[in-house]
């Protein structure tokens, strides 16, 4: 699989994060079985495919937190989330703070940026 393909793929990612992008569909899109994009996802990008898009989410969640008023409801269905409990859950566990205190507290976060891949040289 070539570095275009992957950039591809995380790009799509990217593209479809508020829309709960699939291994099985990001697969379809690239043009690879859905066990083959997982195994080289996760070798060049490091994480596996689930916690990226995971990632990815709580940190585009948590800077809409930081930098709007929207309601803490409206962003977890915006990012995917079935209830505001479970976004508080998974928020929680990836920032070590409810949204709600996350808002009031505005701690440092370290944020999950898009992957990147360097080019390598030959």
């Amino acid at each position: 699989m070539s570095v275009k393909t992957i950039e591809n793929m995380i790009d799509w990612v990217e593209t479809n994060l508020k829309d709960d992008p699939t291994l099985e569909r990001m697969s379809e899109y690239v043009g690879y079985s859905s066990f083959y994009c997982s195994a080289k996802f996760h070798e060049v990008v490091g994480v596996s495919f689930q916690e990226y898009v995971i990632r990815r989410k709580l940190t585009l969640a948590a800077l809409e937190l930081r930098e709007t008023n929207h309601k803490i409801i409206e962003i977890a269905v915006k990012y995917g989330f079935s209830s505001n409990e479970a976004f508080s859950r998974a928020f929680h566990k990836k920032h070590g703070y409810s949204p709600s205190q996350f808002r009031k507290v505005l701690p440092q976060l370290r944020l999950y940026d898009k992957s990147v891949i360097l080019p390598t040289t030959p």
